[in-house]
């Protein structure tokens, strides 16, 4: 199927909606970084932790990889293909400021 942003009543819908991910993600990374930077600036974060950190942006690439192609082979088109490879940032973050603002 080929993408069209005009396509039908409403053909800016998904792309309104992987704005709407992106900068609620955004805004969740933002919040992280200045909590992690806050964590460091005390030394409350361990070596455990720091390598936790590192290795959990490897894994979530990882996954948002797969996810993408999974959705590009599908035949998805590009918005629902960059959707795909966001929402496990999205997870990602969400998890990370449960976990920083002490939410189970």
């Amino acid at each position: 199927m080929m993408f069209k942003i005009d396509d039908g009543e409403d053909g800016m819908r998904p792309a309104m909606q992987f704005a709407t991910a992106y900068q609620t993600m955004a805004m969740a990374a933002g919040e992280v970084f200045l909590r992690r930077s806050m964590m460091f600036a005390h030394g409350s974060i361990g070596a455990p932790d720091a390598v936790s950190m590192l290795m959990e942006k490897a894994t979530t690439f990882a996954e948002s990889a797969g996810e993408a192609t999974t959705a590009l082979v599908s035949g998805h088109d590009p918005v629902e293909v960059a959707i795909a490879a966001l929402e496990p940032y999205g997870t990602r973050t969400a998890a990370n400021i449960r976990d920083l603002r002490g939410f189970d």
